[in-house]
């Protein structure tokens, strides 16, 4: 069961303190376990890249980060910069306030601007920050997140007021449909919580807890 988990985490780093030997680390339980990925802010990508070549590791990292308010063309040009340096996934957060603000073209677009960057190249995630939604708003980010052409929803940055709960994940896979994946993010601590979201939909977990995880034991992280 844990090899099976440990398929589907994205094993994360994403404070603003890390350090080189940090992400070295990171990269090294990540082989070990045969995470799906690493998640790290785009400038530890290229190093992460160095450090997992020739493995079946891939390289994910966030854009718009951890707020989602700067512009398409910031999230665009940051998408293709991170592929450059051999990101293979992109976690991108929505424009929040404009999707509460029922600016559903902006919020489409904005997500679009990334699919479109990274379209052949990687991977698009989109974080549309759960705790900061309604359920009528979790819904619509969804479905606009499936019709701008992203792989994947995602329920949280693990920075706001919340991470991921069972709830969330299941009306996001419920919205989405089967063929889109859903990565449950945020507070996510044991195997018992990521067997919890496994059952509820989710495809992929974001963790900083990933070896804790696959050991069976509880994490105090927040991510």
């Amino acid at each position: 069961m844990s090899q099976n988990i440990a398929g589907m985490i994205d094993h994360t780093l994403l404070k603003a303190d890390v350090t080189k030997d940090q992400i070295i680390k990171l990269a090294e339980e990540a082989k070990e376990y045969s995470f799906a990925s690493v998640c790290v802010n785009p400038t530890w990508v290229k190093t992460a890249a160095e450090a997992l070549k020739g493995t079946n590791v891939k390289v994910c990292t966030v854009i718009g980060f951890p707020l989602g308010a700067t512009t398409p063309e910031t999230k665009a040009f940051e998408t293709k910069n991170a592929i450059e340096n051999g990101a293979t996934e992109v976690d991108m957060v929505i424009n929040i306030g404009a999707l509460k603000d029922k600016q559903d073209e902006l919020v489409e677009k904005d997500i679009r601007a990334v699919v479109e960057a990274a379209k052949g190249k990687a991977l698009v995630k989109v974080i549309i920050e759960t705790c900061l939604l309604t359920d009528e708003e979790k819904k619509r980010a969804c479905e606009l997140s499936v019709k701008a052409g992203a792989d994947f929803v995602k329920t949280s940055t693990g920075f706001s007021t919340g991470g991921a709960t069972v709830e969330d994940v299941r009306l996001m896979r419920e919205t989405v449909g089967p063929n889109i994946g859903v990565k449950a993010s945020g507070g996510v601590r044991s195997r018992e919580d990521a067997e919890a979201m496994i059952a509820a939909g989710a495809n992929r977990i974001g963790a900083s807890s990933g070896v804790a995880i696959c050991k069976g034991e509880v994490s105090n992280s927040s991510y």
